[in-house]
């Protein structure tokens, strides 16, 4: 057994972004003998429960997350041309960090939702219990700041992520 997990995977459920369907992630864990493989679509979980069958027919462990959107201040301002913020990857470690993700991306929808469904720091202050956070892609906080040469600022932002998620932070890597 390969001791790789992908940790930041789309599915078909991440608009214009992920095309593998759930099905062929199952088979292809499977046959590279992966243990465990997580679905983060960008900002919904409507594959979850797809996901975690499939994954659980083929004796692969299925890790629940989202990657989602952080506003850049609040959920809930709403002006400017539509900033998204930055992307964040949320991953699920139990049933309360599974229900903690749903309302968080429930209320990303309901009062978040500016061009994208939004959550903001309020929200992942409150409900990160039971949640590891991925610092995210290119489109993340921290590397964002970091292609921008704000050093501080970058530090800044993770010493922030530390401060709510302690442990369960880690800065992702990807080698494009």
């Amino acid at each position: 057994m390969n001791g790789f997990a992908h940790l930041h995977l789309h599915t078909e459920y991440s608009l214009l972004d992920g095309a593998t369907k759930i099905s062929t992630i199952a088979d292809k864990a499977l046959r590279c003998g992966h243990r465990a493989v997580a679905i983060t679509d960008h900002g919904v979980m409507y594959g979850a429960v797809e996901f975690y069958n499939a994954l659980k027919e083929k004796g692969v462990k299925p890790i629940i997350g989202c990657e989602v959107y952080v506003a850049p201040r609040s959920r809930h301002i709403k002006e400017g041309k539509g900033d998204v913020g930055n992307h964040l990857v949320l991953l699920c470690k139990n049933s309360i960090g599974y229900k903690n993700l749903c309302y968080m991306v429930s209320e990303s929808f309901v009062n978040g939702f500016y061009s994208k469904p939004r959550v903001d720091m309020e929200l992942l202050r409150e409900y990160h219990e039971g949640i590891i956070a991925l610092s995210g892609c290119v489109a993340g906080k921290i590397p964002q700041l970091l292609l921008a040469g704000s050093v501080a600022e970058a530090k800044n932002a993770a010493s922030e992520l530390k401060d709510i998620f302690g442990d369960d932070l880690y800065l992702e890597l990807q080698n494009h």
